[in-house]
Formats: C-alpha cells, structure tokens, sequence
C-alpha cells in the first residue's frame, strides 16, 4: 500500500524575493509523498514566472487575479489530491523531517487528531531562528489549546500545523475578510472538529517575521477589524462547542487584548472589542506596557500612553 499524499499549499503575492527559498524547502521534504500546489495571487513582480520555472520539477502552479490570501488558500484546497494537508505561506519554510514526523505520529493516532510541531521566528536565515519554550508545544485538547491562545496571547505558527484532510472538510474553506488572525479562525474550526492536538517533537517550520508590507505588519483600521471578525468568528465557534465560565473568561481577555490592540488607530473597533468583551462578563486584564510607557501610563493613564505611542509610530 503507498504511503499517504500530504499536499503543500502555497499562497504567493509578489514573494519573488522569498518564494524560491520556501518552495525548494517544501521540495526537500524527506520521508514523505508530497505535492506542491503554488497558488500566486495576481502577483505584480516575478512570483508567477519564478513559480512556473518549478514546473519542471512537479510544483503544479495556479494563477488567479488579486483576491486576498483566504481565496488563494481556497483555491489551492480545492486543487489537492493529499490525505493531509500542509499549509506554507511563499515567505515561511519547513525542516527537512517535518511533514514525515507528523505523518508517522497522526497515523498511529487515526484522522481525528491535528498535529502540531515546534516553531520558531527568523528574519533573514533560519541559522539565526529564535524558538521560544511556548506552552502550546505538546499533547493539547483543542479547548485547552485555545483558551491559552486567548488568555496568555499564544499563537501557533501556520506552517506547524498538518491536518488529516477529512478534518478540513468538516472544519469548512478559508473565511475570506482579510484579518492578521485569519489563521487563528481556521485552524479553531479545525481544532473544534478534531479529538486532540498531538505535538511531534520531530521537525519545525520557521516563521519569517518583520517582512515590511505584510497584512500582520499593518496597524490601518481595515487591519483591526479583521482582528475583531476573526475573533468574533471564534468567539462564537467557541461557544458553540463549550458555553462556560472558563470559555468566557478567555474570550472576554481575547477581546479586552483587542481593545488595547485597536485603541490609538481604530476607537470605533476598540469599542465593539469592549462591549463584546462586557458581555462575556468583562475582564481585568491590564494592557502590556514596558519601559516608558509603563512609566508615563502611571502618569497619563494607558488610554492617553496608547495614542501617545500610536503618534511616534507615524
């Protein structure tokens, strides 16, 4: 019997400078079938040439016009053949033994569970990787998991995940608003669909962090309320699955984290993220402040300290 296809699902939007660095690491993946579906998102420099340039060696390459990264993820889910499925933005990249790690542990744990691996952010080399002892990394339940992401603002890492593609079916397609947490929305649903989170200590992917242009680096008020509806979104999946004090604990932080978050650029954000955050029985978490700020807040008050900061981002 073959071993299972993990499909590897690229969105690209002018990535020329990164996509060949991330494809050839999706390539070099060992232990492992794979497919390499690269989706470029009507790209205005040379991503869709330099992708193209990679058919020769299997990659199959989609083009569509400029319509946001959930369509582009979309696009290529609807394109894969795999029994899993690995996404991997055009800028990130993946650890020689990383899907073939996680292959192995899901297969002795059957399609109910999601894996996870360890991550790690870098900047221009991968040798330079900072990996943090992050409380996500291990044997999780998916309520577990997603109440530290809300209550100690934890994230996993888009490329550390591999989901069993019956999964992914039941979970639904990418939300298409755009949102720096879009990827927290979906892989909620994939979470609340499965039995558990495994963490394979075997292998990683590698954040690429402070590209300048990206929708997470932004602080416009588009930005901010695609955070607000993805963890509306949440917020209600959430619900759905377990209604408790605990869940609304978590929630109501979520949305006061929100509210910090949005203050300075987007008031009228911030104040939907407070009613929401009220309504779940309100919050007591304190705005993370360090060095002068946390000093003039004493002073000003973290409101007035917000828009002051915001002004000397500009």
């Amino acid at each position: 019997m073959s071993s299972p296809l993990v499909s590897i699902l690229m969105p690209c939007f002018n990535n020329e400078r990164t996509l060949a660095r991330s494809i050839e690491s999706a390539l070099a993946q060992t232990g492992a079938r794979c497919e390499l579906i690269v989706v470029d998102d009507g790209s205005r420099d040379g991503s869709l040439a330099l992708a193209r340039s990679y058919e020769a060696r299997g990659v199959r390459v989609l083009s569509q016009s400029n319509q946001g990264a959930g369509v582009a993820r979309n696009t290529a889910l609807a394109a894969a053949q795999g029994d899993y499925l690995q996404y991997l933005d055009a800028d990130d990249l993946l650890s020689p033994d990383k899907i073939a790690g996680q292959v192995r542990l899901l297969q002795g744990l059957g399609d109910r569970h999601v894996a996870t691996c360890r991550w790690g952010r870098f900047v221009d080399s991968e040798a330079d990787v900072r990996f943090g002892d992050d409380d996500l990394c291990r044997d999780l339940d998916p309520v577990e998991f997603l109440l530290l992401a809300a209550n100690e603002n934890r994230m996993m890492h888009t490329a550390a995940w591999l989901v069993p593609r019956s999964l992914a079916e039941k979970a639904g397609p990418w939300d298409l608003q755009p949102s720096p947490n879009d990827d927290g929305e979906y892989f909620c649903r994939v979470m609340l669909e499965s039995t558990g989170l495994a963490f394979s200590a075997t292998g990683c992917s590698y954040y690429r962090s402070q590209q300048t242009g990206t929708l997470s680096s932004l602080r416009r008020e588009s930005a901010c309320r695609g955070i607000l509806h993805s963890m509306e979104l949440i917020s209600r999946r959430l619900l759905a699955h377990e209604d408790s004090p605990r869940t609304r604990a978590g929630l109501a932080n979520h949305f006061q984290r929100i509210v910090y978050l949005t203050y300075a650029q987007a008031p009228a954000v911030a104040a939907a993220a407070a009613e929401r955050a009220q309504a779940l029985g309100g919050s007591t978490l304190l705005p993370e402040m360090g060095g002068w700020t946390r000093a003039l807040s004493r002073v000003l008050g973290w409101k007035l300290t917000l828009r002051i900061k915001h002004l000397l981002k500009r």
